[in-house]
């Protein structure tokens, strides 16, 4: 556990496991915390993550981000295999559930809470206690399971309708619902605004019965990883500043499309050049 800082005020609080990602390269620090709780730090706010993690891997320019760890002695562990017909994906070990007990109180009024679960780990029921704050969601998590082979798919989300309704925001991506458009307007209509990413083909935004469509920039993929989690950094912040979700989406997603030129977590979080670059264009 990290104990420095946790008694000052944080304006973005991410809650969600730091993964042991598995790749051909080694195993490295992964998880919607991760690179969401970067993508705000290069944003200017002041971040908090909570998470359940075993420590194995080096954190890097995480090390700068107070941290408020329940300590396991097995990280969540995923495994990402990339064939000609997608990405297939294991799981091999979970940590601890997150609850709201385990936030900080000085952390649980942060201006920006978001939850971030990669593998169910965290308690629906955070949203009901959180009523000063904007609450968003990347509920990847929550949409999938796993089966006795530890392969990860797309599964059903029974609390969906009650946790959306009590978010300010959320961002999904196409590959979360594997594809089910049904799905998709059926979660826009029970959130305030939902974002969804597309891949190279950029992302949407639902909002007051509307849908828009914000298309990237031309760039060459290097590695795609943690690309939603930065979009979604990215569109909280934003939202937050402006309480715009088209300017919000028009940013995000140009900032996002940057990341996928260049491989690792600590390589694809924006630059500030990149971040001066895309205000400059949305505005």
């Amino acid at each position: 556990m990290h104990q420095l800082s946790l008694l000052e005020n944080i304006d973005y609080l991410l809650v969600g496991h730091l993964t042991r990602d598995l790749t051909p390269e080694g195993p490295r620090i992964g998880g919607t915390a991760a690179y969401s709780a970067l993508t705000a730090s290069a944003l200017g706010l002041r971040v908090g993550i909570v998470t359940s993690w075993a420590a194995d891997l080096p954190l890097g320019p995480l090390s700068q981000i107070p941290i408020y760890n329940f300590h396991t002695e097995t990280s969540t562990t995923f495994e990402n295999i990339y064939t000609t017909h997608g990405r297939v994906q294991f799981l091999h070990h979970i940590a601890p559930q997150l609850d709201y007990h385990l936030i900080p109180e000085p952390w649980r009024n942060a201006s920006i809470v978001h939850l971030g679960p990669v593998a169910q780990e965290v308690e629906p029921g955070i949203v009901r206690r959180i009523s000063d704050s904007l609450v968003c969601l990347t509920p990847q998590g929550w949409l999938r399971s796993w089966d006795k082979e530890k392969r990860v798919h797309a599964s059903e989300w029974p609390e969906a309708s009650y946790v959306l309704r009590q978010a300010g925001a959320a961002v999904i991506s196409v590959e979360d619902v594997g594809g089910n458009e049904e799905r998709i307007e059926e979660m826009a209509a029970n959130c305030h605004i939902l974002a969804v990413t597309e891949s190279d083909q950029g992302s949407r935004v639902y909002w007051n019965g509307d849908v828009r469509r914000f298309r990237p920039p031309d760039v060459s993929e290097v590695d795609a990883t943690g690309a939603g989690d930065i979009y979604a950094a990215a569109f909280f912040s934003r939202l937050f500043t402006t309480r715009d979700p088209w300017e919000a989406g028009r940013f995000s997603t140009q900032l996002a499309a940057y990341s996928v030129t260049r491989y690792g977590l600590v390589d694809s979080i924006p630059t500030q050049t990149e971040i001066d670059q895309c205000l400059v264009e949305v505005l």
